[in-house]
């Protein structure tokens, strides 16, 4: 008897532990990646402090997240908040997902080719049509972006139909250096010392600045969806001053599914306390401590409104030369629709390139300058 009253007492305090500390799953991205080595760390040491326990868990990436979560709400994930604004809809729409976190932290896109001659976003949307554009894996959050610029601009990078998929990142960037008319496409923490960064520059790679007012004017509930920023994606030398680049930067989040989604109560009411602890938690609680993100912080900022409109002028400068060639694409787009057609083909709307000259300005000034948009060790 006593036995056995020692099993039901273990058995007890083992259910009491174990509805009290609920393991709660946070989703990231590549064992590698900052998402998964970088982020999650310090987000799992929160919720364990709470009295939760939380297991990191490597995925695709941001839109695996989203299904995961999607799939079992009391998960969490990261994400790109340009990701969760385009996707969202597959998944019921925003209300499937609640932001927790949305802090500083920034991932940014970066275009790179070894066209000298790209100098603007405008430029890769005046071309698109006989560009050829290689991306990260399909399921990725670089891929997903693209084709959010794509949705937001379907008479400019919407046009885009030589569209690849790399194996990876480092394999998309390889591909656009050793070929003609391509361009790499991928979002990044802008760190210097990124392997990616590195490639590029071993390469003569050309950075070319993912920035236009289409690009700027979009929101999710109010917020921006993309930060105008001044990055740094080479460090000073001896012999050489750091290389800087701005560029269209999207918030990180950290999201999980709705509260009335379960009807296990317990299992919800953790949820709602493991969410508030989050919502209510300062910024830095939830930031790698040392480090890639620490160095990434004191080298980016955000520029101001003024700043920013002279990179987005320099894009519009590229598309105003085409105009006339835009129209010609839109008319025939809407011929075709009328004769049911899908599109137009390239042959139908041949555009040219355009070749914008921006003024050279010292590196430090919020103006647009081709040195910084290179790559190349000088």
């Amino acid at each position: 008897m006593r036995t056995l009253a020692l099993i039901v007492c273990a058995a007890t305090v083992a259910l009491s532990t174990s509805a009290t500390a609920q393991d709660f799953v946070v989703n990231t991205g590549g064992e590698t990646g900052a998402y998964h080595g970088q982020f999650c760390p310090a987000l799992r040491d929160q919720i364990k402090k709470s009295g939760f326990n939380a297991t990191c868990r490597t995925s695709a990436g941001s839109t695996e997240n989203m299904q995961r979560v999607a799939d079992d709400p009391a998960q969490l994930g990261y994400g790109q908040l340009d990701v969760l604004a385009l996707k969202a809809r597959e998944f019921g729409g925003a209300s499937a997902f609640r932001r927790l976190r949305m802090d500083d932290v920034r991932e940014c896109i970066f275009a790179v080719t070894n066209d000298k001659g790209l100098d603007s976003y405008g430029e890769l949307a005046v071309r698109a049509d006989e560009l050829r554009f290689v991306l990260p894996p399909e399921q990725s959050g670089s891929a997903a972006t693209f084709r959010f610029l794509q949705q937001i601009d379907p008479y400019g990078i919407g046009r885009a139909e030589k569209v690849l998929h790399a194996a990876n990142t480092d394999e998309a960037i390889r591909i656009a250096l050793n070929s003609e008319a391509t361009v790499a496409v991928f979002v990044q923490f802008p760190d210097p010392d990124n392997p990616r960064f590195r490639l590029a520059r071993e390469k003569d790679g050309h950075i070319i600045p993912v920035l236009d007012r289409k690009i700027l004017d979009q929101k999710v509930d109010g917020v921006p969806v993309y930060f105008a920023q001044k990055t740094q994606v080479k460090n000073a030398s001896w012999l050489s001053s750091g290389t800087k680049v701005v560029t269209a930067c999207t918030p990180l989040v950290v999201f999980t599914g709705t509260t009335d989604a379960s009807a296990n109560e317990t299992d919800w009411e953790n949820h709602e306390r493991m969410s508030q602890l989050l919502e209510g938690l300062r910024g830095d609680q939830l930031m790698p401590k040392a480090g890639l993100f620490s160095r990434v912080l004191r080298r980016t900022r955000e520029l101001t409104a003024t700043g920013a409109e002279k990179f987005v002028e320099i894009s519009e400068q590229a598309r105003a030369k085409a105009a006339p060639l835009f129209e010609k694409a839109r008319e025939a787009a809407r011929q075709a629709v009328e004769a049911g057609h899908d599109k137009p083909t390239a042959a139908d709307t041949p555009l040219e390139s355009s070749d914008p000259q921006p003024k050279e300005a010292p590196a430090d000034q919020e103006t647009p300058a081709n040195p910084e948009n290179s790559v190349g060790n000088r």
